[in-house]
Parts: C-alpha cells; structure tokens; sequence
C-alpha cells in the first residue's frame, strides 16, 4: 500500500492503474478507522482491482468547532488497519491540499436535506458535499462506498452525485454493530466505559421497537422509542424521525411508502457525545 498526500501524485498513481484496465473502488473516511470502516474496504477490494481510501477530518462539514477539535486522529493505526485489509493506495492529504482556497460552492438538495441532520446541523451537508465532490473528482472512482448508519448522508450523496453527473456507482453497506449492538462509530472512543455500556442501549430500543411497531401505529412507535431513550439518565433524545427510505420524508402510516426507516440522534454522558442509529421497518 502507497500513503499519498498530494492530489497530483494521486492523480498519477491512478492513471497508471487504469491505464492497466483497473476499476477503482473508494472509500472515503475522517479516520480513526473501526471494523465498520473496515467492512467497506474490504467489500471493495472483493469488488475492484484496486481499492484508494481517504483519510481526511474535513473542517467544512463540522457546525460545532469543539466537535472538530476532539474528533479522534490515528493515523498510524489507520495505515496498518488499511495494509493489513488489502488496500492499495491510502490518501491522506492535509486542510491546505483539499482547500488550496475556500470553498464557496453550496449544496441543497431539498426535501432531502431539509429535514434531520438537515436543519439541526447548518452547513453539515453542504460540507459533506463539497469534500465529496472534491475527492471524486480526484479519485474518479468506479465505485464509492458508504455505511449505512449515515443514512442521509448516503441520500445527499446520491442527489449531488445525480446532480454533478458524476460517473461512480454509490454503494451503501450495512451497519456494523459490536456485539452488545451498539452501531461502530469513530465517535464511541469517546465515551467512558460508563457511558459505553450505556450506549448500547440506544439499539437495544431501536431493536425492540421493530417488534413493537409490528402492532402499533407509527405515532405510536416514535413516541415510545422517545420515552425509552429519555427514561435511560445519560441518554437524551435530539430526535428520532420514520420515514421513507427514499425521500427521507416522515410516514404518518406504515404502507404510506415501500421502505421505511426510523433515524435516531441522541446524546450520551455528561459530555454530550452525539451518536446517530437506524432501524428498518419495511423494505
């Protein structure tokens, strides 16, 4: 595996792999990489000739600066997880080499990003976007993959990949859960061991709800999965929206769409960390 910094040498790199007939899978990361991450690149190394990952913790899509600043960086761990699974090329270049100048380009894909992370989260998306945009174009990937735990994040994807025309199929994976259930994020190495246990519970609602929405309505489900997160002292709630699968729009019934999915945000410890989940209902 190659560690790349510059996007002219990747640029490079690259263009000698298609020149071979390679297709290229990508997966784009801020780092501190888990199993989560690792079941996206090796899913893309069974699927492509070469696989590029991206380390890089991007300062446009953070609304809150003390999130950005505690945001966990291990680098050196992420290149020996990377080699270790396969991956060919690991790109990890610095604020300067992917913001040369600012970026004033804006990104709204309404009623997509109008709800959720949407307004509770300025800027968040058009961040996203922006980063994303960037990368693609630097790596030109066949393939590009993304979990499925950022379920909005991978329906803006979508829309601004459709949009830009750009030519790369947007493959979304499942969660990856520990064993208590609690969805892998880079996000759970900031929890105490307290606060870790206590996660876990925000799946465990989330799995009993499934069950419980079986013979209950929508209204119903969402008010209990709410009483149940809120009921736990450490956990709070920010929201927890079902909704179609495609246009991210809450349901008021359960055949108002062929695919739902319920979102959940909630805070946990006195630290507030924010830890995002979702459960299918149908689809």
């Amino acid at each position: 595996m190659v560690i790349i910094d510059n996007a002219r040498i990747l640029a490079e790199t690259l263009d000698a792999l298609r020149g071979k007939g390679a297709e290229i899978g990508f997966v784009p990361t801020m780092g501190a990489l888990h199993a989560g991450h690792a079941s996206l690149v090796e899913r893309s190394v069974k699927e492509n000739a070469a696989t590029v990952v991206s380390v890089f913790v991007n300062p446009t899509q953070f609304n809150d600066q003390t999130d950005l600043a505690t945001y966990p960086r291990t680098l050196e761990a992420d290149a020996q997880l990377l080699e270790s699974l396969g991956a060919d090329v690991m790109f990890a270049p610095g604020v300067e080499e992917m913001y040369p100048e600012p970026d004033t380009r804006t990104f709204s894909y309404p009623p997509i990003t109008s709800v959720m992370e949407g307004p509770r989260r300025p800027g968040h998306f058009n961040g996203v976007c922006q980063i994303v945009s960037k990368l693609f174009r630097m790596v030109r990937p066949d393939r590009a993959y993304f979990g499925e735990k950022d379920f909005q994040q991978i329906a803006v994807v979508r829309a601004m990949t459709a949009d830009l025309a750009l030519p790369v199929e947007i493959c979304a994976c499942p969660i990856v859960r520990e064993p208590d259930g609690l969805a892998m994020s880079s996000r759970n190495a900031r929890l105490t061991p307290e606060e870790r246990s206590l996660a876990a519970n925000i799946s465990r609602v989330l799995f009993y709800s499934r069950d419980y929405a079986r013979s209950h309505s929508v209204s119903e489900t969402q008010a209990t999965v709410l009483r149940a997160i809120d009921a736990l002292e450490g956990l709070q709630a920010e929201y927890f929206e079902i909704v179609d699968d495609s246009t991210l729009q809450p349901v008021a019934g359960w055949d108002d769409a062929p695919g739902i999915v319920g979102c959940l945000t909630a805070y946990c410890g006195s630290r507030h960390v924010r830890l995002i989940d979702n459960i299918r209902y149908k689809g």
